[in-house]
């Protein structure tokens, strides 16, 4: 298989197998009018199977998403057609509008137009609590 490379653009790298949907949705990739590329299950040294995502335009990508989503991704930079940046993606220690409060107590049930925020308790456990109420987040 031969996947062409890009001019400008941004290429992320070292997913999970298996998560490269998840962060092709959480990022809106589908409302983009440019060429895509999800690659899925490649062969790696490192991780055994990852997936690929290339988004030929000059885009931002929420950081925080997908650090919550798949901590270990990078996301590399390219401008005409060389690597200007490569970002390491870690747990961030706060996330916004990426999941919501289950809660219905919570003032974000009430409150329709209120950031849903949550933050990091425990990064062993990846545990994410709301701000508001300190509901635990949902597993992802």
């Amino acid at each position: 298989m031969h996947i062409d490379s890009i001019k400008n653009g941004i290429v992320i790298d070292h997913i999970t197998a298996g998560k490269g949907m998840q962060i092709y949705k959480l990022l809106g990739l589908d409302k983009l009018d440019c060429s895509i590329a999800i690659i899925k299950n490649v062969h790696s040294r490192k991780l055994g199977k990852k997936d690929i995502i290339k988004v030929d335009s000059d885009i931002s990508v929420d950081i925080a998403a997908l650090g919550y989503i798949d901590p270990g991704v990078t996301v590399n930079i390219i401008k005409d057609g060389a690597l200007v940046d490569k970002k390491n993606i870690s747990l961030p220690e706060r996330i916004e509008n990426v999941i919501f409060c289950k809660n219905p107590r919570c003032i974000t049930s009430t409150e329709q137009e209120l950031t849903h925020i949550f933050r990091l308790t425990d990064k062993e456990s990846k545990t994410y609590r709301c701000i508001y109420c300190e509901t635990k987040a949902e597993t992802k």
